[in-house]
């Protein structure tokens, strides 16, 4: 199965946006190698400013750009936009509703190796608190080219979750079609529902196969959108199945789990089981090893699966 970090995608994403849309500039915070904004500035150096390491000073110039009629794209690691850009996102961007893209990258335990201090595990709960903005987080490359497409086409503060490690391709890279706000129903089955998003989606994916092997049958969602949230897809799988698994590379306070638990409490009340972090720090170490010690992988997933289905 072919490999491509959701970063790789962004940047090639965002130089193929460039010669569709003038009007497109990229700001990053010293980091575009690793973001792959670079792939942007070597087409259109013209229209790339490299902010240095001050996020929050860029944030603030994004909002100025967008309000002259920019479509600002605002690039560094997830640790660092979410973290010191909050109050500058919050008070700048989201507050006037202005145009501006945070497509941060390196998101997550799968950082590996820059341990804890680089692994934003909060930065979902962060960005999706406030209001105005669009909350997105990828399952694949192929989605986040589409996500980067979308985001181009809305007007208002949007929050790009990307990853630094490859990631199998899931999506069909001829048939997929992106949509803000919309959840994907990837797999069908009525013994329970596995929400997934980023990274987890193929987890789920693995998780279900798993689980056919011993004759469960379960419904793998992807929710690419945390924000606004695919309420209605949330609902229908809590009434077919009656207990719903989450799945995400983040703390399990704030993010997918949280916002399809007020979902399902307020519409349609069933046990809901979050695969995450535990609240608590990463640690430095090979994505794989993290992913297993700290229960997100499809093994988890299943297990979970069946700790719901005995609540039912």
């Amino acid at each position: 199965m072919a490999k491509i970090a959701t970063r790789e995608a962004y940047g090639k994403a965002l130089a193929k946006l460039g010669e569709e849309k003038s009007n497109v500039v990229v700001l990053d915070a010293d980091l575009s190698k690793s973001t792959k904004t670079a792939d942007f500035k070597k087409v259109f150096p013209e229209r790339f400013i490299n902010m240095g390491i001050a996020e929050g000073n860029m944030m603030v110039v994004a909002a100025g750009l967008a309000a002259c009629g920019k479509i600002p794209f605002v690039s560094t690691f997830a640790m660092f936009a979410a973290g010191r850009g909050f109050e500058q996102i919050r008070n700048s961007i989201c507050y006037p509703k202005l145009n501006v893209k945070v497509c941060a990258t390196h998101a997550g335990l799968t950082v590996g190796e820059d341990g804890a201090s680089h692994q934003a595990i909060e930065d979902i709960s962060l960005m999706r608190s406030i209001p105005n903005m669009v909350v997105i987080s990828p399952s694949d490359g192929i989605e986040a080219e589409e996500a980067i497409k979308a985001v181009a086409e809305y007007h208002g503060p949007c929050y790009v979750r990307l990853g630094r490690s490859a990631v199998p391709v899931i999506n069909d890279n001829a048939d997929y079609k992106f949509q803000i706000g919309k959840g994907v129903t990837l797999r069908e089955g009525k013994d329970a529902t596995i929400i997934a998003t980023g990274i987890m989606v193929d987890a789920a994916l693995e998780a279900y196969n798993m689980l056919a092997e011993e004759g469960i049958k379960v419904n793998v969602i992807n929710i690419h959108t945390i924000k606004p949230i695919d309420e209605q897809i949330i609902v229908n799988a809590a009434r077919e199945t009656g207990v719903i698994v989450t799945a995400e590379e983040h703390s399990v306070i704030g993010g997918l789990g949280s916002a399809v638990a007020e979902v399902v409490t307020e519409n349609y009340p069933v046990p809901v089981l979050k695969i995450g972090v535990k609240d608590t720090f990463g640690e430095s170490g090979k994505p794989a090893e993290l992913l297993e010690k700290y229960g997100l992988t499809a093994k988890d997933i299943v297990k979970a699966v069946k700790k719901g289905m005995s609540l039912k």
